[in-house]
This record gives C-alpha cells, sequence and structure tokens, in this order.
C-alpha cells in the first residue's frame, strides 16, 4: 500500500498534469473558432469553382488533345496517396483515423492488383505509414516550421504533385484528410484530386443553364484553371484539418482534464482513508500503552 507522503505527491503531480490539459483546452478553443471560420469561409469559393470547372468540362470532348489533369494518363496502375496529417499530437484519434482510412485504400487497391505510393503531409502518421509500406513512401511534405498550413503550402503541394504527374510517376492521386463537423465530429475524408474528376452535380445541371459562349475556347480555360482548381482542393483540405485539429485537441484535452479530476477524487479518498488509518492506529498504540501503565 502507497503511503501518506506517495499519495501527496501523487495528487500534486496529477494536478499539475490538470492544469496543463485545462490551459491546451482553452488554447484549442481559442484557435478553434479562427480555424472553423476560415475553413467555413473557403467552402463557398471551392463549391462555386466545381461548379465552373463542371459546367466547362460537360461541353469538352475528352481527347488526346485535353489537359493532362482532366484527360489522365490513360491508366489507373500506379495510385499515389496524399495523405494530410498534422504535425502536433495530443488530439485524440484525429491523425489515426486519417491514417488509418489511407491504409484502408491502399490495402483495397492492393487487393485489386494496383501499385500503391504514398505523399505524406505532416509529421504525425508517418510513423504507421512507414512500418506498413516501408518502401512505397514517394514524397514527405514538411510543415514543421509553418504556424499554420496555407495557401503557400498547397501551392507548393500541387505544383509538386503535378510535376510528378507529368513525370509518370504515378495514374491517379487520392488526398486524404479529416472534414471539420463539429468540435466533437471530424470526418475522415478521400477524395480523388488527380485527374481531376468531373463535379457530378455540376456537370448534372450545366445542360440546364443558358447557352454560355466562352472566349477563349472551353479547353484553354479548363487549361488554366485546373491547377487551380487543384490548388484549391488541397488549400481547403488543410483549413478543414486546421478545424479538426484543433476540435480534436479541445475535446481530448477536456476529456484528459475530467479523468484528471476523477483521479484526484479517488486518489484524495485514498488519501484520506489511509492518513484515518494510520491516526486510528496511533490512537490506539497511545491508549494501549496508558492501560498498560
Amino acid at each position: 500500500m502507497a503511503s501518506l507522503k506517495e499519495l501527496k505527491g501523487r495528487i500534486n503531480s496529477v494536478k499539475s498534469t490538470q492544469k496543463i490539459t485545462k490551459a491546451k483546452q482553452m488554447v484549442a478553443a481559442a484557435k478553434l473558432r479562427k480555424a472553423q471560420e476560415a475553413a467555413e469561409q473557403a467552402r463557398p469559393y471551392a463549391a462555386r469553382l466545381a461548379e465552373v470547372m463542371g459546367s466547362l468540362a460537360s461541353k469538352v470532348t475528352i481527347s488526346e488533345n485535353s489537359p493532362k489533369l482532366l484527360a489522365g494518363t490513360g491508366s489507373d496502375q500506379v495510385h499515389l496517396l496524399v495523405v494530410a496529417n498534422s504535425d502536433k499530437g495530443l488530439c485524440g484519434a484525429f491523425n489515426s483515423n486519417i491514417v488509418k482510412a489511407a491504409v484502408q485504400k491502399a490495402r483495397k487497391l492492393e487487393a485489386e492488383g494496383k501499385t500503391v505510393l504514398f505523399y505524406l503531409v505532416g509529421r504525425k502518421g508517418r510513423a504507421v505509414i512507414k512500418r506498413e509500406f516501408p518502401k512505397q513512401i514517394e514524397h514527405m511534405f514538411d510543415t514543421t516550421d509553418v504556424r499554420n498550413p496555407g495557401f503557400n503550402e498547397a501551392e507548393q503541394i500541387a505544383d509538386e504533385l503535378v510535376a510528378l504527374y507529368e513525370k509518370g510517376k504515378f495514374d491517379v492521386a487520392h488526398l486524404f484528410f479529416a472534414k471539420f463537423r463539429s468540435a466533437l465530429v471530424q470526418e475522415p475524408t478521400g477524395q480523388q484530386i488527380i485527374p481531376v474528376p468531373t463535379p457530378e452535380a455540376a456537370a448534372a445541371t450545366a445542360g440546364q443553364d443558358a447557352v454560355t459562349e466562352y472566349e477563349p475556347e472551353e479547353e484553354e480555360i479548363l487549361a488554366a484553371l485546373l491547377p487551380r482548381y487543384l490548388k484549391t482542393q488541397l488549400f481547403g483540405a488543410l483549413l478543414e484539418n486546421a478545424a479538426s485539429e484543433q476540435g480534436a485537441s479541445m475535446t481530448a484535452m477536456d476529456n484528459a482534464t475530467r479523468n484528471a479530476g476523477d483521479l484526484i477524487q479517488k486518489l484524495t479518498i485514498q488519501y484520506n482513508r489511509s492518513r484515518q488509518a494510520a491516526i486510528t492506529t496511533e490512537l490506539v498504540e497511545i491508549i494501549a500503552g496508558a492501560e498498560a501503565l
């Protein structure tokens, strides 16, 4: 049984931990507001750009002269999985859920006879993928020195992906990130980004719009918009990840704070019982000694 000094030391240690988790919870809550606003403000732009892309793509006949980002390579043998994680921990299952979704997709593709490569963004989650697929990591994009990954990082990632695509390193690219729903819910999401898929909803409604004439032609506009569309998708994913990370961190730190409080309560009860037992033992010894005299 632990001594009174050991119990008191444990209580003080847990109290110190509780102060840290409470502080991190408050910091995450403050950052969450800003990150959530940024993610929500980016969604209408991405949705509208997707509608424009769908409208244009529906008017273009895909051929050898079509932009490669839209037409593809003509094969789907090599798949590149772009896994976007954070650089920090203490955010619950945020990173592990993204990695789990990517690993499941990789296993499914390999079962179909496809070749799978990885492009990793952020430090967290690398260990699992390195252990499961040690020879299949194509590139790792480091965001350690960036406080809040934004459009500049999305642009760099997009340029590197396009360069790899043009070199024939892969045929299809999928992006994995966490879509922010609420502070309690972050949904792991996987979507194809290369070749750029035609947004179905926009393509379906494109024929209902008024007749539009484009100058220059649709294919030239698409060639200019496709790289921007790719950057927008990556930028949106980084913003969704940032909001999801803060939401997951706030929830995890809140749970940790509550658990620390419960542990403090249990240790305090145990300390009081041990202290009372020690006092009772001393009284019994004093009384027994007095009676012996």
